[in-house]
């Protein structure tokens, strides 16, 4: 093949599918319009950037990312890979540094003999034998008109959300401590600022006064129901957010020895431990706002923000009726999704939809039928969830919902979910044979250590 395979948006999906094309041989044009351009959520330079959170969500096998994320690294995962060189402490959490991590895929795909990265902002489906459409859940308002026009349906629009990131150095260490929920992981993966009753209740009546970034006439907040606002939550009533993201449970105050009634939960967000994010703090209240309403929280009076919360778009197709099994478009085959423009949810997600649609596409590429994930993977339920009807189609993460049923009995959740994981990665090491996936972890190792 003498046309390279043309891949749009250099976020997760993006370079990890341009790395599993070129490590088998297949040239890639990636297209990323940074550092010329970048969406209201960006603010690193280089690929790969993680815009909302440095967590990859839970490392146990017996959570359905958690299994994700192992079969990915079985698989040769650039993703997971250079993740595994960048963690923080995050208790039973997978959290990177996001600026190293971000520095090392740049660096690698820019050293990748196979793969030319182009800057440019793509306002029009590209020509090409092959395309790869991996802009995220900010795909540009030209490219998502254009990509309507040839579904010939409405793209759906939800909003997602950024949580607030706090220096470090501005926490009243005295009025915070360090645990995580029932002792997993060590008491030093979170800073936890606990709540009175009084405080807490007035924190909600301050959030639902706050003023808040006014939406446009065109922007029907459509959110994703595992990311809401920290407003919207309250605004469903006085104690949603301490059974939420504000939930006690499993923590107690060394200080008083008892359960407080509520915390806020502090995550570390670099390796330097210089700053933490507010975890599920999403929220759309006006900058000057979030500092006065932040600052009551205690341990927080005196909070320095390196970035505000925020609120944006999230564009993706009704892939039951547009995509095929592939990842092609129906409407135009040589045209192919990947990312959470697809409707998955998440860093993890999109990047395991990068990683399949890299195998299947070379394997097509090279005269082969598409090389798809078993259905018994969480990869391959994953990618499931795109093609099921059910007439609302929404984003969704990795859950173990998505697998095929197991057959045998069990007794409680927990034995029936260690089969369910047992059958995938026997299921995923199958697949990474005849995925080649050795050579590619190999090749992997080579260029982390470069």
């Amino acid at each position: 093949m003498t046309e390279p395979v043309i891949v749009v948006g250099g976020g997760l999906a993006g370079t990890e599918c341009a790395f599993q094309l070129a490590e088998r041989g297949i040239r890639v044009r990636l297209v990323e319009q940074k550092p010329v351009a970048k969406t209201p959520a960006q603010r690193l330079d280089g690929l790969a950037e993680l815009v909302c959170s440095n967590s990859f969500r839970a490392e146990a096998l017996h959570n359905a990312v958690g299994l994700l994320k192992e079969e990915m690294r079985r698989l040769g995962s650039l993703v997971i890979g250079v993740g595994d060189r960048h963690r923080v402490p995050a208790g039973g959490a997978y959290a990177v540094d996001r600026e190293s991590f971000s520095a090392e895929i740049t660096r690698i795909i820019d050293a990748h003999p196979l793969i030319e990265r182009v800057v440019e902002t793509v306002e029009a489906i590209p020509e090409g034998a092959h395309v790869v459409l991996a802009t995220g859940p900010l795909t540009g308002d030209a490219l998502a008109a254009d990509l309507a026009r040839v579904l010939g349906a409405e793209h759906l629009a939800y909003y997602d959300a950024i949580a607030p990131v706090v220096l470090a150095e501005s926490i009243d260490w005295s009025r915070v401590f360090r645990a995580s929920r029932y002792d997993k992981g060590g008491d030093d993966a979170y800073v936890n600022c606990p709540l009175s009753e009084a405080e807490y209740d007035a924190f909600v009546t301050a959030v639902l006064e706050a003023e808040k970034v006014e939406l446009r006439d065109f922007e029907e907040p459509k959110y994703f129901e595992g990311c809401l606002p920290i407003e919207v939550h309250a605004e469903r009533g006085r104690m949603t957010l301490a059974f939420g993201c504000m939930k006690p449970v499993g923590l107690v105050d060394p200080r008083t020895g008892k359960r407080p009634f509520a915390v806020v939960q502090l995550r570390q967000e670099n390796a330097e431990g210089t700053a933490y994010n507010m975890v599920g703090f999403q929220t759309r209240m006006k900058w000057p706002e979030q500092k006065r309403v932040f600052r009551m929280i205690p341990g927080l009076e005196n909070a320095e923000f390196e970035r505000f919360g925020s609120v944006h778009r999230n564009t993706f197709v009704k892939s039951p009726e547009v995509l095929s099994p592939n990842l092609a478009l129906e409407a135009m085959p040589r045209v192919r999704l990947a990312g959470q423009i697809t409707g998955v949810e998440g860093y993890v997600e999109s990047a395991a939809s990068g990683l399949a649609l890299g195998i299947s596409l070379a394997s097509e590429i090279r005269g082969g039928a598409p090389l798809l994930p078993p259905r018994e993977t969480a990869i391959g339920s994953l990618l499931s969830h795109l093609s099921r009807e059910d007439g609302d189609f929404q984003p969704s993460n990795v859950v173990f919902s998505m697998f095929p049923p197991i057959e045998g009995k069990f007794r409680g959740k927990r034995p029936r979910r260690d089969a369910l994981v047992e059958r995938a990665l026997r299921a995923i090491d199958g697949f990474a044979d005849e995925a080649g996936a050795r050579a590619i972890l190999d090749a992997l190792a080579r260029r982390v250590a470069a």
